[in-house]
């Protein structure tokens, strides 16, 4: 079947000249102003575009970015007979796949149009691809191809369908709350509210008073009766974050709500009811918590019933760049950048960095590459400086000693290099070492000295 391409330009004898020359190879429809133009390409599944940059009625290059703007993949080849290189430029940077100047080769453009089109079809099957594998590694918006994420989707569909309470434990920015609403949204209460309190960010009376709500007069301005979360998402899910960091007094409350299902409200005297699940996550050892006093013990028991713990992003590194790739997409659609690729260079650094803020802090670094990115890939020089010269865990929190040694010279290595800026002859003069070995342990531990090269 003949691929369909729209050809947009005023020159009518033009248009008849490239119908009769490419009619065998595809299906032309033609135009002779952008507005029928736009209108035929939002009605009819188009395989590219030859546009015109002088039309009638807009800029061709109006029309470029109108039709990216719909389908960034769409492949469109720009034609003038008024052609300056800064035109061309300008055609590129906004997606154009190729720049022609009148008169036109009828041949060449058959050829052009040719690699247009199959580099969009494979960049189609690439991205369907991509979305394959995302949908293989994802659970619920959790991505993560990973052994230990994988051990935790599954855990995650075994306990959805259960009543009882659920600890999820792991550091700051591990995703503890999108479990929660994977757990939620996976279970017999999806149809109910899920809500989520902080309850580290709050004081314990405003935190009691959210939770279980409060009477009419009890405080300054409460002149009416407030339902508590407790009651809004009643035969729902409530997620408690940060609970190793509640008083006691908040605990013992807590505690009533998960043994009798009742709980009263701030300064009222009646009791209710109500059946809501809840989910609890802390990034705290609560064990230790509970060893010094500060955590109630049964509520502990209660709580812990189904535990969850939520690895580190350094403990699945594997995940890194599947997890970059989808922030990519995410914050490249976002911020209307045609960025596609994220170099080499770039995940080599993103491995090796330890993230101590976990996916939260991977997410955030790349979004701000993505704005500082000027190309289609992503580049060292876009990333945080923390995240390129970034270090590994210490030495003494691995087992054994050829780790130890091998996690040692990796950083002498990098040290050696941050100072020389990526200088390997005077990272070998530094160290007392020849270039020769200086090369084969960076080959060794895949470490690249351009990383270290002085940004521009």
């Amino acid at each position: 079947m003949k691929n369909k391409i729209l050809i947009i330009d005023d020159d009518e004898e033009l248009l008849q000249l490239l119908k009769e020359n490419l009619g065998n190879d595809f299906i032309i429809s033609t135009a002779t102003n952008a507005d029928d133009g736009l209108k035929q390409f939002r009605m009819v599944d188009f395989s590219a575009a030859l546009v015109d940059v002088v039309l009638p009625d807009r800029n061709g290059i109006d029309v470029l970015k109108e039709m990216r703007n719909v389908d960034s993949n769409f492949p469109i080849v720009v034609i003038t007979g008024h052609a300056s290189i800064d035109l061309a430029v300008r055609a590129m940077k906004i997606g154009a796949f190729y720049f022609v100047e009148k008169p036109i080769s009828s041949k060449v453009l058959k050829e052009i149009l040719k690699r247009a089109i199959e580099q969009s079809n494979l960049l189609k099957d690439y991205q369907s691809l991509r979305k394959l594998a995302e949908e293989k590694y994802s659970f619920s918006g959790i991505l993560g191809k990973s052994k230990p994420m994988q051990e935790i989707f599954s855990l995650i569909e075994r306990v959805a369908s259960a009543e009882a309470t659920i600890l999820i434990e792991g550091e700051t920015g591990t995703g503890k709350e999108l479990v929660a609403k994977a757990i939620h949204f996976n279970s017999l209460r999806k149809e109910n509210r899920f809500l989520a309190i902080n309850c580290g960010a709050l004081p314990e009376s405003l935190l009691e008073s959210e939770l279980f709500g409060y009477a009419a007069g009890v405080f300054t301005g409460a002149n009416k009766n407030k339902e508590g979360l407790l009651e809004v998402a009643n035969s729902g899910t409530i997620f408690l974050d940060e609970i190793a960091q509640t008083p006691i007094a908040f605990q013992s409350k807590v505690l009533r709500v998960l043994e009798k299902g009742t709980f009263y409200p701030v300064g009222s005297t009646e009791e209710k009811i109500t059946n809501t699940r809840i989910i609890a996550a802390t990034d705290w050892n609560i064990e230790e918590a509970v060893e010094e006093g500060k955590f109630r013990e049964d509520l502990f028991y209660r709580l812990s019933a189904l535990k969850i713990h939520l690895p580190p992003l350094r403990e699945r590194k594997g995940d890194i760049p599947l997890l970059s790739r989808h922030f990519l997409d995410i914050y490249a659609k976002k911020n209307h950048k045609e960025i596609k690729n994220i170099g080499e260079e770039v995940l080599e650094v993103l491995v090796r960095y330890s993230w101590p803020g976990n996916v939260r802090e991977l997410e955030n670094a790349i979004e701000r590459a993505v704005i500082l990115c000027q190309d289609d890939t992503i580049l060292p020089e876009n990333l945080p400086e923390r995240v390129v010269k970034g270090e590994e865990q210490e030495p003494s929190n691995i087992a054994n000693y050829d780790e130890a040694k091998e996690v040692f010279e990796k950083k002498y290595l990098r040290n050696l290099l941050k100072v020389s800026a990526g200088n390997v002859s005077k990272s070998a003069k530094a160290a007392g070492m020849t270039r020769q070995n200086i090369y084969i342990k960076l080959r060794k531990y895949s470490i690249n000295p351009k990383i270290y090269y002085p940004r521009k």
